[in-house]
């Protein structure tokens, strides 16, 4: 029996797990406590329940990757302050966020996680953290398929440019 043919949790992470793991929680925590801020600049009821919800994968997400850190000895990102909830009529017009604007950053956030995940899985050894990472890029699909339909609904989609005719072969 080999060093990794065993109980994958009883196996050491090699560093670009760690990294990966380490990279995934800061970055949760990050997008939390914008986030947060997101939701105090959003007008629209839908686009702040997507926002809560996302809020809360991503703490759950930060639960996750920190006790895994944890349990193999390796100090995580400290966490960032809650930021507090303040009315939207209480933010200068001038200084707001369009919803617009908060479901294109979202919708962004949401591609460059589903790359991230999919590059940590890709690196992975331990079975259980490449499982870790697959549970999180399945989750980010369902969230990014509800804000696409989202700014389908609200007319918040811009399109690239569509090939409406095509050029005629010779």
């Amino acid at each position: 029996m080999g060093i990794l043919s065993g109980n994958p949790k009883d196996e050491p992470m090699h560093y670009g797990e760690i990294f990966g793991v380490w990279g995934s929680s800061a970055a949760a925590k990050g997008a939390v406590s914008c986030f947060q801020i997101y939701r105090n600049h959003a007008g629209d009821h839908d686009l702040k329940e997507f926002i809560s919800d996302y809020i809360d994968q991503a703490k759950s997400e930060i639960k996750e990757l920190d006790r895994l850190l944890v349990d193999n000895g390796i100090t995580p990102a400290p966490e960032m302050a809650e930021k507090p909830s303040v009315e939207l009529e209480d933010i200068p017009e001038g200084a707001r966020f369009a919803d617009q604007e908060i479901a294109v950053a979202l919708g962004v956030n949401l591609a460059v996680g589903l790359g991230a995940c999919s590059a940590a899985m890709s690196i992975c050894i331990r079975e259980d953290i490449a499982a870790l990472f697959l549970k999180y890029h399945t989750e980010k699909v369902g969230l990014a398929a509800r804000m696409l339909r989202m700014q389908k609904e609200k007319g918040w989609l811009i399109p690239p440019p569509l090939q409406i005719k095509r050029p005629e072969n010779d």
